[in-house]
């Protein structure tokens, strides 16, 4: 398949760049690592692929041509409002043509989630499916005219899309079929997130921050970060930012207040049924939740329960799962790592255990609450209450992940896999 190849713009500013016209390479690659970019350029970049003698052979017929707002020149330079942004920022993103990914896309873009000046290179995966729904999504990017915007890739080899990336958005995943063991579901997605794994410990950045969205992410993330032996374990998260996003939405009406009043929430676990919102150490306008909403039954249970299967009946009444509150819930999550989180406050995402300072069983990933200040790193939150019913529940989530562990032994370089599943508590969304 053919590789359509946009030269780059240069990767630190501010430099002293010449004008000259974007232009669009077609470039012949192996059958199975097609790649397509598109890049708004303004100096000459080293070509990254193949060396130049395997290149020759593999693409006699290259050529190039100017293509659309590419052919226009431009000095970043010389531009008052470029000159004195950051260095481009490298972000890829699996499943780049699905729902979640359609509405994430443009946030990236437009400079909601980094900052208005941080420029950003997309660097979209995708399968032989979607190659051309791909070229699509290039192509609306195109149309959008984000000035922050100054390259888009598309393929569908980890090993060439995710060169270089500095974050990782794992979001593509075979979603859960009719009759589907769970098992069966963790072993299938379980290759899927192994290759990229492997991919981004051969080709990304040695610091790259990684969100594992796919189901089921914790697993999935485990298994990432065991097949990136390169990568600080710390680097991976998996998802839970929209389960805190619908707790805090929850906690907010049974108050009667915006949802801006709630702070300190905690998703702890899996990003299953057996998530535990922690309404313990949450706070409504600075006050712990138990002092404003006292209704003890409501709390540990029509709570807990709505924010376990709000996905599900998400899906009865649209028809399919969440794909904009959860590209929201993604740029929430970057934001808390790329900024500092206010005093006293912290968010949930799920991290990899090994040193907590909670008792919860290592080398897995769980949900937990963690604070940044804003350089991508996170520490986790020392100062939280337990009591019985929150480690109970801590306690369940914990066996369900040591199970779905042990079922990807295999996948993780530990051995063979054994499945003991306590129950089927996938969310509904991946049934």
């Amino acid at each position: 398949m053919a590789a359509i190849d946009l030269s780059s713009p240069a990767r630190s500013s501010p430099a002293p760049l010449s004008p000259r016209r974007g232009s669009l390479h077609l470039l012949l690659r192996r059958p199975r690592r097609p790649s397509v970019r598109c890049s708004l350029d303004a100096a000459p970049k080293q070509a990254q692929g193949p060396p130049a003698a395997v290149a020759a052979e593999e693409a006699p017929t290259a050529r190039k041509e100017c293509y659309g707002v590419f052919c226009t020149t431009y000095d970043l330079r010389a531009d008052e409002k470029t000159k004195s942004w950051k260095s481009l920022v490298n972000v890829a993103v699996s499943g780049a043509a699905g729902m979640i990914s359609n509405h994430l896309l443009f946030k990236l873009a437009s400079g909601e989630v980094f900052g208005p000046d941080q420029p950003i290179a997309l660097k979209l995966l995708g399968s032989e499916r979607s190659i051309q729904a791909l070229e699509g999504v290039a192509m609306e990017l195109e149309d959008s005219l984000y000035p922050l915007l100054r390259e888009v890739s598309i393929g569908i080899d980890p090993y060439v899309v995710f060169e270089d990336a500095e974050w990782a958005l794992l979001i593509g995943a075979k979603p859960r079929g009719p009759g589907m063991e769970r098992s069966a579901l963790l072993d299938i997605n379980g290759q899927i997130f192994a290759e990229q794994g492997k991919a981004l410990n051969s080709v990304a950045s040695r610091n790259v921050k990684v969100i594992v969205v796919g189901n089921p992410c914790n697993t999935n993330a485990l298994i990432c970060l065991k097949n990136a032996p390169n990568i600080p374990a710390k680097n991976f998260h998996a998802l839970t930012r929209l389960d805190e996003n619908r707790a805090k939405c929850q906690l907010a009406l049974k108050a009667g207040v915006f949802y801006d009043k709630v702070s300190n929430m905690t998703i702890w676990g899996n990003h299953s049924t057996t998530q535990v919102p922690d309404f313990l150490n949450a706070k409504i306008n600075g006050r712990p939740v138990k002092e404003v909403i006292k209704d003890t039954k409501w709390l540990e249970d029509e709570f807990t329960k709505t924010v376990q299967k709000r996905g599900g009946v998400l899906i009865q009444k649209w028809g399919r799962s969440s794909a904009a509150s959860t590209a929201v819930s993604i740029v929430d999550a970057i934001r808390s790592l790329v900024n500092p989180t206010p005093e006293g406050d912290w968010f949930s995402t799920g991290v990899y255990t090994t040193g907590n300072p909670y008792g919860i069983a290592e080398d897995i990933v769980f949900s937990m609450p963690c604070r940044s200040n804003g350089d991508g790193d996170y520490e986790l939150v020392k100062d939280v209450a337990m009591d019985d019913f929150l480690w109970e529940r801590i306690k369940k989530s914990e066996a369900e992940l040591l199970a779905e562990k042990r079922c990807v032994a295999h996948l993780t370089g530990e051995g063979n896999a054994f499945c003991d599943l306590p129950g089927d508590t996938m969310l509904p969304g991946e049934m």
